[in-house]
């Protein structure tokens, strides 16, 4: 059954609410442990690691189909990583918080794969096709606000806070700093939990009936076997997994680059500055790329489109190049090349996500598209995991020039999934 209220009630903040404790595992935590004295390879290959349970979350994914409702589980989640934010904040400060945090954060981890999961099914019971495919834009770009919320207004905050601009009193205290951040954080995902439970309809009807451990197996191999039985399984793998390969790597030393000193190769930035850029002309860039992507694909069709998208999300990588290259410090032009590039992935990302709600189609839908997305995490997560060695081996400049060489095969799978894609599909009638 489909909701009766008005998905712009509920589709912003949930999207937000799937970004950004992603983000916060994936980029925020990278720019707190630079700032926190860890070298850019321990960095690198920690918060890699941490992506490990969106990679594996189709071990438990075809369990929220079968208990409670995608609603229950949603809102479950989104109270126990408001809970981990808060211990997050609570370690900081103390000698051991690399391993506190560190399993803080994986905590939280397995939350948000969890809530990626039932929110997913969500948006998939609650809308029509039609609607799915016009909200695509809408629900992309509020993730990926959540990323611009967690990697440019929150740095900024800590960068301020460390500075004492704020509270003066916190001047110079890195960890205490942050910690004020994930005390927010906290703060956040608990209004978020109270409005959810208002906004979000019921579309689901709970079961009475428990399904017996042989019957819950039995439905996971189900789900694992039809999906890696779908038709044209071997391309979708290797645009899923390839899609990002670049951008799997240039996320990850993107904000160190800037961050790290000229003489280290880097643009030596501020944490308040890079907040600053992150959060203000990329989120305006990225709003636009992602209105722009679900417009152009409820007109002319993903079919149509795919190609070009790839080449949004791809492209603008070069322009990391030129500023390692330049050792460009211009704040204006740094945060053009990072609205650019933003403006790009904001269209880019939003074909990826509509290509594997059509590939998720069918019995399962639920559980399949999270086998889908923990493929595209295995993507994002694996070489990120050698960014950090790469990086260090090349320099920041050739580093950036392998990247721009690593986003060739996700344009060639682009290419190979456009033969495949029905003309019709995303397109409003």
């Amino acid at each position: 059954m489909k909701a009766t209220r008005s998905p712009w009630a509920w589709i912003p903040t949930l999207y937000f609410s799937e970004g950004l404790p992603y983000f916060a595992v994936m980029s925020l935590a990278v720019i707190m442990y630079q700032n926190m004295g860890l070298s850019d390879k321990e960095v690198a290959f920690y918060t890699s690691w941490l992506g490990t349970p969106w990679i594996i979350k189709p071990l438990w994914s075809p369990f929220i189909d079968l208990i409670r409702t995608k609603r229950f589980w949603v809102l479950a989640m989104q109270g126990l990583m408001a809970a981990a934010f808060a211990c997050i904040a609570f370690f900081l400060p103390t000698p051991f918080f690399v391993q506190a945090t560190m399993a803080c954060f994986a905590l939280m981890a397995f939350a948000s794969a969890t809530h990626d999961i039932a929110a997913d099914g969500y948006y998939m019971l609650a809308l029509t096709t039609k609607d799915q495919s016009f909200f695509v834009g809408l629900r992309n770009t509020f993730y990926r606000c959540g990323s611009i919320f967690g990697q440019g207004v929150l740095v900024m905050l800590a960068g301020l806070l460390a500075e004492g601009h704020i509270i003066p009193s916190v001047k110079g205290d890195i960890a205490l700093a942050w910690a004020l951040v994930f005390y927010l954080l906290c703060a956040i995902f608990i209004g978020l939990f109270l409005y959810h439970s208002l906004a979000m309809p019921q579309v689901e009807k709970v079961e009475t009936e428990k399904s017996s451990s042989k019957q819950l197996i039995r439905n996971f191999l189900d789900t694992v076997v039809t999906f890696f039985r779908k038709p044209h399984i071997g391309t979708a793998l290797f645009f899923i997994l390839t899609y990002r390969l670049g951008e799997s790597q240039l996320g990850k030393i993107a904000p160190l680059f800037v961050l790290a000193s000229p003489e280290k190769g880097g643009l030596g930035l501020s944490t308040t500055q890079v907040g600053a850029i992150y959060g203000t002309l990329g989120v305006v860039a990225l709003l636009l790329g992602g209105i722009v992507a679900g417009i152009m694909v409820s007109r002319k069709g993903l079919k149509y489109w795919i190609l070009p998208m790839a080449l949004a999300i791809n492209v603008p990588d070069l322009l990391y190049v030129l500023m390692a290259w330049m050792q460009c410090t211009n704040l204006w032009i740094v945060g053009l090349f990072v609205a650019i590039e933003q403006f790009g992935y904001g269209i880019g990302f939003a074909a990826y996500m509509l290509y594997l709600i059509h590939f998720a189609q069918g019995p399962y839908k639920t559980a399949h598209y999270a086998l889908a997305t923990g493929l595209m995490a295995a993507g994002m997560s694996l070489p990120g995991m050698i960014a950090g060695y790469m990086s260090d081996w090349l320099g920041y400049t050739h580093f950036f020039l392998f990247v721009c060489l690593c986003t060739l095969p996700g344009i060639i799978s682009a290419l190979i999934i456009r033969k495949q894609l029905p003309t019709s599909f995303g397109k409003e009638e």
